[in-house]
């Protein structure tokens, strides 16, 4: 069974809001699809933070790519993780390893609290 998580929402939201690395205005006007010119609206963006319904398309993905500054590959497996999920072996390498990384990494880079539950879930299926 696949393992889904709301891991676009996670990405952008530990990055853009109050008190965060950035604004949703400073993100909005940076997170640009380079191919299109489209970018996110504030209230887009609000409505991401807000963990509220929003469509994911590839112009959102390679947006919010630019926006936060991450290789495209790891914001589409979140946008993947999001919508699919993901099953234990498509999740051991590549961009979905470097993404549950961090996600649920604890300021020290260590495993955080989801990323043990996975792990110990899925040595007990073995």
């Amino acid at each position: 069974m696949a393992e889904q998580r709301d891991a676009l929402t996670e990405l952008v939201r530990a990055s853009v809001g109050r008190g965060k690395r950035m604004s949703t205005r400073d993100f909005a006007a940076a997170a640009v699809d380079g191919e299109s010119g489209w970018n996110p609206s504030k209230s887009l963006v609000a409505k991401i933070i807000g963990g509220q319904g929003y469509d994911i398309t590839p112009q959102l993905v390679t947006a919010v790519a630019a926006g936060l500054d991450l290789p495209r590959e790891v914001v589409a497996a979140a946008a993947h993780f999001q919508t699919i999920g993901y099953v234990a072996t498509e999740m051991t390498d590549g961009a979905p390893a470097t993404l549950l990384r961090m996600l649920d990494s604890d300021s020290d880079g260590a495993p955080g609290p989801k990323a043990r539950a996975v792990a110990e879930r899925w040595d007990g299926e073995e």
